[in-house]
């Protein structure tokens, strides 16, 4: 462990596991933190639940495709969805900064509100603290959220078996770029888009093929790579990924290519992972290509036995390159 806190340390990567596994999971170790999921599985009275807790800081406030109170309500509904939780409830923390203009705010609380509306959830409960000027940035925000498990769905690590499908619901790495654009002025705000969004209305309509499903994560901080590499720690499996079959955008691979970015690394804010039974995959991937937050679903590789613990990439001139996690973040604060 460093001797102190760096931004690394809150992007995923492998700061952010020895974070977690080192100060925060010893102290708080139960049951239902142990699985470090998206969100917590508990029951009450019979019924499971899922809860889901995130801090939202993000510059600049307002981007191509969003702003941090989209953000802060998308991500929230989209843990609990990827659990197979029907999202029902929200909480809402504001630290907003002295001098901070109420005119953006108003802004920034419609934005929460009609995202709300969309996901059909509701924020039933809040709190506000300001802080004096210079002791934070603009505005954080935090949201809670709680929803129910159907009967009949169970999602886990533990189902997933050699020879799985990856699915990936649409093309990666748009939400970073959006971000990058706007903040350094790059001159690409008009074509690149965040994909922020809700994404309960796209899980919901694969409820019927449920038994198809056996895990499912959102690609956030990290990205696709760096995701699946914490999903391949400590398991008795590996992933391989397919270049050709990786749905990008050619605005996201262009600005990437022109930094010195890897796509495969950079945040998403609407999109899901799956680990379907192959059998299964075609059928699944048709329904996701009839919800317009699924037109650019893509079978993206497969579970395999080798090497043990590892993500890499089959490119497509036919070589192999291993996907590890990064240490230092290629953009900090995106989610």
């Amino acid at each position: 462990m460093q001797e102190v806190i760096s931004l690394a340390h809150g992007n995923g990567g492998k700061l952010t596991q020895e974070l977690i596994r080192d100060i925060f999971l010893p102290r708080f170790n139960n049951p239902f933190l142990a699985p470090l999921a998206d969100s917590a599985i508990f029951k009450i009275d019979r019924k499971k639940l899922a809860f889901t807790t995130d801090s939202y800081v993000i510059k600049p406030l307002f981007f191509s495709g969003g702003d941090i109170g989209k953000l802060a309500i998308s991500g929230t509904v989209n843990d609990l969805a990827v659990m197979g939780a029907k999202p029902i409830f929200i909480s809402c923390g504001l630290i907003i900064e002295e001098g901070f203009p109420l005119s953006t705010l108003k802004k920034i609380i419609f934005s929460m509100e009609k995202t709300a509306r969309k996901a059909k959830v509701c924020v039933i409960t809040g709190d506000t603290k300001v802080v004096e000027k210079g002791s934070a940035d603009g505005i954080f925000i935090n949201t809670s959220g709680i929803g129910i498990i159907p009967p009949g769905i169970n999602l886990g690590l533990e189902y997933v078996k050699i020879g799985d499908c990856i699915v990936i619901s649409g093309t990666v790495g748009d939400h970073s770029v959006a971000i990058l654009s706007e903040r350094e002025e790059l001159g690409f705000k008009e074509s690149v888009r965040s994909d922020c969004n809700p994404l309960y209305s796209l899980v919901e309509k694969l409820k019927p093929y449920w038994e198809g499903i056996k895990f499912m994560r959102d690609p956030t901080r990290g990205g696709l790579a760096g995701v699946l590499n914490e999903v391949v720690r400590g398991q008795k499996f590996s992933i391989e990924l397919w270049e050709e079959s990786i749905p990008l955008r050619e605005e996201t691979v262009a600005i990437s290519e022109l930094l010195g970015m890897d796509p495969l690394y950079l945040a998403n804010e609407g999109k899901i992972i799956f680990f379907i039974k192959p059998e299964r995959a075609e059928h699944i991937l048709q329904v996701l290509h009839s919800h317009p937050l699924g037109k650019k679903a893509s079978i993206i590789g497969r579970v395999v036995s080798q090497p043990l613990g590892k993500v890499y990439l089959k490119t497509s001139v036919g070589t192999k390159r291993v996907l590890d996690m990064f240490i230092e973040d290629q953009l900090p604060r995106i989610c």
